[in-house]
This record gives C-alpha cells, sequence and structure tokens, in this order.
C-alpha cells in the first residue's frame, strides 16, 4: 500500500496527471461552482460553437465566450489561438471557467498518419495505440484538449464515404481498435498530460445507411445492434472513454440524436456511462428535417430529454431550454446533472489551474523527427499485398529501368485522405511544411540506384483520360523494364458525403491501366483509395497489386520501402472487397441461411445465390499476402468441453516456410452449429499478429471465454449457450484448420 502512494505522488510531482485533486474534492468544487451560476450560464456549458477552418475564430465568438455563452468551441486551434479566447474566458467572464477547445484529429493533428481504415489494415492495437499517442501529444500542444475521435461505426458497404474513417466490418476487431485508441488519445485515465479527450461516434448505426448513401435511413434489428453494431461501443466506454457523439441517422423510425433507448437506456442504464454525449454537428436542429420534431422547442426538448449533453454549432438549447426549465422541474434536474458532468471533466483535465499552453512547447511537438517516422512505419503496416504472381515484387534497386505511371503518382494530395489533421483543406494551395508529403514518384526516385533510368508519365487524371495522354504513357512504359502504376481514388472520393454509386476505378482510370497491360511490360499496381475497390479485371490480369489506402503524408516513401523489398507486407483487410458492386452489402460474417450455396456440392437453381456473379467475395476479410510464407499446423484446444462460464486455450503452430523475415496475423474464428437465434457462419474472436525469421516456428495461444462464446440472444440478454461450437484458425477469414469443442 506504501509503494502505491509512493507512486502517485511520483507521477504528480513530474506532471503525469495535469490536476492534483481528488475526485471528492472536484464534486465539492463543482457543487460551489454550480450553486454560482445563472440558469443563462448553465446553458452556456451545453453550447459548442465552430471556428474557421483555419484555427481561427471571428470576434462575434469572444462576445459570446465573454458572457458565458459558450462552454467549448471547434476547430479553434493553435497555441497563441486558444491562449486568446481562453483569457477572455477565465478572465474577462463573471465565474472564469474555463474553454474545452474541440478538433477532429482523424488520422493525426500536424503529423497525418495513415486514415483509420488504413491503420486497421496493420492488425496492430499497439501501433494505432502509438499513433494516437503522438496525436493527442500534438493536439495537445496545441491547445486541443478533445477530438471527435475514434469512428467505431461496424461499415459493411463500401460504397459509404465514411468507411475510410473506421475500423471495417467485424464487431471483434473494430473492439480491439477502439480500445487501443481510446487509450492512445486518452491514456489509463482523464487528466495525463498530453493526452486528451477521446469521443467514441457516431452512436449509433450510421455506418449502415441504406444504399451507402451518407446520412440515409437505417433499420436495423435489437439483436443485430446488440450483436453487430453496439460491440465496439461497449469496449470503448469499458476502456473509459470520456464522450461519445449522437449520430446523424434515424433509427428504427427515431433518429440519433433524440433516440432514449440507445441514449438512456443503452448508454446511462446498461452500460453506466457517466461521461458527455455531444451531438453531430447540427443533428439537433435536424431532427426538424427528420419530421420528428415541429420545429427548434420541440426538437430542443426531444434531445435534451434523450440524453444529449451538449449541442454543436446549431442553437436549439439557447433559444429553447430556459423556457423549458422554468417549466419543469425534471428538465431543472436534468440540467444539472448535464452541467455537473461538463465541469467534472474540465476539472479533471487540469483546465481550471491551468487554462493555457506553451507556445514553444508547440513548435516542439509539431516538428518532432520521430512523429515522421512513426508515420512512415504505420503506413508500411498499413498496405495490403493484394496479388504477387510470379513473385515480381519485391522489385530490384538495381533495374535499368522503371516507369511510374498513373495520375496519382505525384499526388500530394490524395494520400492525405479527407481528414488531414493542421494541414490545408482539400481544395487549398499544398504548403511545405516541417513535415512536406512524399509522393510515390519521390519516395521512388529516393530509393532507386543512380543508374536506373526513372521516366514518369500521368497518363491521365483520375476522372478523365485522353487517347493522346494514355499514348504517351504507353509510349512511356515501353521504354522500362517494370511499370509502377499508381491509380485510385482522390482525397474528395471517400470520406463525410462522399458516397459512391460505381466502386471501381473511378473516371477513365481502368482505361489506362488495360493500355500499360496490353504492352506486355511487367505492372505493379498500387491502389490509392478509401474504400475497398470492385477491381476484378485488374485483380485478374495486372500481375501484382499492393493496396496503400490513404496512407498519410509519408504514404510515398513507404510505398518505395514495401516495393522494394525494405518492408516486407504484413497488412490484412478489415473490410471484404466485393467482385461488383452488385454483391453489396457483402461481409465476411454472413448468416448461412436456409438454402446455403455450396459452390462445391450444391446444384441447381433453388440455391441463395446469384445468376450473374460469384456469391464469393474478391478478396476476403483478413486477407493480405506477404513476401514470405507461413504454414499453420498443430492446431489444438485444451479441453473438448467446458462449461458456459468456463475458459478454453487454442494453441497453433505458424512457421516461415519462405526465405525473408515477416510478420503473421493469426487469425482466430469460431461458428455455433446450432443458437437460439441464427449465428454468423464465422465470428472473429482472436487474432496474433508474429513476426518469424526464415525456419522459425512458435506457438501461438488465444483464449476462448464468455467474452468471445457469448452472444444477445432472443430475450436481449448476453449468455453463453450450450451447443458444439467449432474452431477455425487461418491467415484470413477463408481458415485452413478446424476442430470444435462443447459447451455443457
Amino acid at each position: 500500500m506504501m509503494i502505491q502512494k509512493c507512486v502517485i505522488l511520483i507521477g504528480l510531482s513530474f506532471g503525469i496527471l495535469t490536476h492534483a485533486f481528488t475526485s471528492g474534492e472536484i464534486d465539492k468544487k463543482v457543487e460551489k461552482l454550480l450553486s454560482q451560476m445563472t440558469l443563462e450560464e448553465k446553458i452556456g456549458q451545453l453550447q459548442q460553437l465552430p471556428g474557421e477552418q483555419d484555427g481561427t475564430y471571428k470576434s462575434e465568438l469572444e462576445t459570446q465566450v465573454k458572457k458565458s455563452l459558450v462552454g467549448s468551441t471547434l476547430n479553434v486551434r493553435g497555441a497563441q489561438t486558444t491562449n486568446q479566447l481562453q483569457k477572455i474566458a477565465v478572465e474577462k467572464s463573471r465565474l472564469k471557467i474555463p474553454l474545452l477547445f474541440a478538433f477532429d484529429v482523424i488520422a493525426g493533428y500536424r503529423t497525418t498518419f495513415p486514415a483509420p481504415l488504413a491503420q486497421a489494415s496493420s492488425w496492430d492495437p499497439q501501433l494505432i495505440q502509438e499513433i494516437e499517442s503522438v496525436s493527442a501529444q500534438e493536439a495537445f500542444s496545441a491547445g486541443l484538449k478533445w477530438t471527435f475521435a475514434p469512428m467505431v461505426d461496424i461499415a459493411r458497404d463500401p460504397r459509404w464515404g465514411r468507411v475510410v474513417e473506421g475500423a471495417g466490418e467485424d464487431p471483434y476487431l473494430g473492439s480491439q481498435f477502439a480500445k487501443a485508441r481510446v487509450l492512445g488519445f486518452q491514456g489509463s485515465r482523464v487528466g495525463e498530460k498530453n493526452k486528451i479527450l477521446a469521443c467514441a461516434k457516431h452512436w449509433v448505426g450510421y455506418g449502415a445507411a441504406q444504399g451507402g448513401r451518407e446520412y440515409n435511413t437505417t433499420d436495423i434489428s435489437e439483436n443485430e445492434l446488440r450483436n453487430i453494431y453496439f460491440p465496439p461501443f461497449k469496449a470503448a466506454v469499458d476502456t473509459g472513454v470520456a464522450t461519445l457523439m449522437s449520430a446523424f441517422n434515424d433509427l428504427d423510425g427515431v433518429p440519433a440524436s433524440a433516440n432514449p433507448f440507445t441514449l438512456k437506456k443503452v448508454l446511462r442504464d446498461e452500460w453506466k456511462f457517466d461521461g458527455i454525449v455531444v451531438s453531430d454537428w447540427t443533428s439537433i436542429d435536424e431532427l426538424i428535417n427528420h419530421g420528428i420534431a415541429s420545429g427548434g422547442r420541440d426538437a430542443a426538448a426531444l434531445a435534451f430529454d434523450a440524453g444529449v449533453d451538449i449541442e454543436m454549432a446549431s442553437f436549439n438549447y439557447h433559444k429553447f431550454l430556459p423556457d423549458l426549465v422554468k417549466s419543469s422541474h425534471e428538465v431543472q434536474n436534468h440540467l444539472n446533472e448535464t452541467v455537473r458532468r461538463i465541469l467534472r471533466l474540465k476539472y479533471q483535465l487540469g483546465l481550471f489551474e491551468n487554462p493555457y499552453v506553451t507556445e514553444s512547447a508547440e513548435a516542439q511537438a509539431l516538428s518532432d523527427p520521430e512523429h515522421v517516422k512513426l508515420a512512415r512505419t504505420a503506413a508500411a503496416k498499413s498496405f495490403v499485398l493484394l496479388k504477387n504472381e510470379k513473385n515480381i515484387l519485391p522489385l530490384s534497386k538495381a533495374l535499368s529501368s522503371i516507369a511510374v505511371i498513373g495520375p496519382l503518382a505525384d499526388n500530394k494530395d490524395a494520400s492525405l485522405g479527407w481528414w488531414r489533421g493542421d494541414r490545408p483543406h482539400i481544395g487549398e494551395k499544398f504548403r511545405n511544411t516541417e513535415n512536406p508529403t512524399v509522393s510515390v514518384l519521390e519516395g521512388v526516385r529516393g530509393a532507386i540506384s543512380p543508374n536506373t533510368k526513372l521516366t514518369f508519365s500521368r497518363g491521365c487524371e483520375v476522372l478523365t483520360c485522353t487517347q493522346k495522354s494514355i499514348a504517351d504513357a504507353v509510349s512511356v512504359a515501353k521504354s522500362a523494364s517494370v511499370v509502377i502504376l499508381v491509380v485510385g481514388e482522390i482525397a474528395e472520393m471517400s470520406g463525410e458525403a462522399a458516397s459512391r454509386t460505381n466502386i471501381g476505378l473511378p473516371g477513365d482510370q481502368l482505361d489506362l491501366v488495360r493500355a500499360i497491360y496490353e504492352t506486355g511490360i511487367p505492372v505493379v499496381a498500387v491502389l490509392m483509395n478509401g474504400r475497398p475497390l470492385a477491381i476484378s479485371w485488374m485483380a485478374e490480369k495486372i500481375p501484382a497489386i499492393l493496396e496503400t489506402w490513404l496512407g498519410g503524408q509519408e504514404a510515398g516513401a513507404a510505398i518505395a520501402d514495401t516495393l522494394f523489398g525494405d518492408q516486407n507486407p504484413s497488412g490484412k483487410l478489415p473490410m471484404t472487397f466485393p467482385r461488383s458492386v452488385g454483391q453489396i452489402p457483402i461481409y465476411y460474417n454472413q448468416k448461412n441461411t436456409g438454402r446455403p450455396f455450396d459452390p462445391a456440392s450444391s446444384k441447381g437453381k433453388y440455391f441463395s445465390k446469384y445468376i450473374d456473379e460469384e456469391n464469393s467475395p474478391l478478396f476476403s476479410f483478413g486477407y493480405g499476402l506477404s513476401y514470405t510464407q507461413f504454414k499453420l499446423s498443430h492446431l489444438h484446444l485444451s479441453d473438448s468441453k467446458i462449461h458456459p462460464d468456463g475458459h478454453l486455450q487454442v494453441s497453433v503452430q505458424i512457421e516461415n516456410v519462405g526465405s525473408r523475415s515477416g510478420e503473421e496475423v493469426v487469425q482466430l474464428y469460431i461458428h455455433r452449429k446450432v443458437g437460439s437465434v441464427t449465428r454468423p457462419v464465422k465470428e472473429l474472436k482472436g487474432f496474433r499478429k508474429v513476426m518469424l525469421a526464415p525456419g522459425k516456428k512458435q506457438i501461438i495461444q488465444m483464449n476462448l471465454g464468455p467474452d468471445e462464446l457469448g452472444f444477445f440472444g432472443r430475450n436481449m440478454n448476453y449468455s453463453v449457450e450450450s451447443g458444439q461450437v467449432d474452431v477455425l484458425v487461418g491467415n484470413s477469414s477463408d481458415t485452413l484448420l478446424q476442430d470444435h469443442f462443447n459447451i455443457k
């Protein structure tokens, strides 16, 4: 016990925490402050207003802050700017309550890391925690204390542009990354130095938008919600996430930002969440468009009663809560409890004691070369090798000639994606910073031998090609030993409000790909995109394909590292690649149906299948190649039967049977033969990423217990049901080894 006290005191003295108050002391300070607040000042804590895209703000915001009409901002950032506005809050407002500055730190703050979907391809929670720790440090130095991340929506439809912002289609994988990102942003508790508040979003079901169309209706059964869409949010809450964001979509006819089932019954009552819920941008206002509120007063009443604490961007709480509070003692009590939560967080963050940040610390944090190194490593680990026919990759750095072709080969904007932190917004002129973006062309140029002839042709634009531009590219290709062909999506094609109906290569790029292929010169295709693409022709014809997603500012250097073998690709797909858009939604953990189609044995018409396309995906969830080969064997279960509250250990041997060192992801899936509700054909329940030198073996052990074996049944209670459970282990969802046990 004495040792524990010493550790706490040492931690405080070295600034690990930004405050030194106990929970009881904070509660007393909150109650004292709350007793002094006017109704207007209380409602002001519920108001979040935006600054400008470049981080500045208009003068009207200063007036509102001085009157205590604002409790938090978004987009206002930079040490000098936040200090300036904070000074008004803590020196010129009546009660001197500090502001909480928030910003979308989605793929890094100043250092731009791979997009979250790319990060998820690493299947490396520790790496993702490290990325978010750096992101938090940079954001903290710029005066920020809150980010609207992680997005933990399950997404099964790649037409939806925001798949790029999440971890893909699987609730188990998504839960592991939700934990890692919350820990990276917040640390082990709210108030750690160089950490910021995380916000799990979008609560809930946002990723199931019908037709993959942004902001669209969602229709999800409660059983599906609890088994598929809730788990990553529950993982974030269990990890201590301080805030959640209510979503734009409606759910079972009730918009998520006014839904008492999700906001009260599940979040507060069942999960005991005691943090803050913030609306998405004007989502309270949008209750009127949804047709559930007749006007602003209705919208404010519905959202506040359902449990939305802070209104982002719109003014319904500001306009209508005063009258609602005066007319109801219950609403008044609710308001007081909401303000308590907000003030408590501000005390926990240390804002009352240390409201300002140091400008010199910001300059140091935003120019740390180690952050750039991490961005390069993270990019390489996010790449997925989809095809490598005849081991065309890795390329030799001493080739006589290389042609780099494609509209994205020298594009410094595309790899940054839609969310690029404190960098120019899309469409603005790119500026060189201390850590500028590296294009693929620059990366290749820096990697090859001085004796290698390097040529370049754009070939076409992303959306348009001409016969002349393609002919010029063909001419360049014919003079080279190998072509590196860089194609895909520009940044605007994924992210918010970027849904697509055709998820093949945009524009006429496939015409360019076909023309280069027909030259007979070996082609390595490098894909840049924010979603799985339907690329069946490329998958059949092009000998090597490297999926690089939106790899951040170091994407070009990391791509070169991978193409020339300095990095061995180890990424695995977190989302299924369809053969065609008509298969969507397509995901690995599908239900079996009463007439499942088995291509090996099922013949005839009356099975669950297409008549013009295969059922199988182009590339499966969990799939990804390496420059070496791995063999899995000796699957062993520690027991043949366990009790519902018991645990079972799964072990398997992995061996590197190739000629290079490499990392492989060993994946554990289960399948229930019988359940009280229908169960998926496979469910990911564990994974391990392991590095092995050639010829080396290792035993991997994973655990199955109630957390992995239970599910929500007919009565919506979580339980572990009796029956047979198949265990499947492999290096993708197309598993290799199988055994079973029974739950008695």
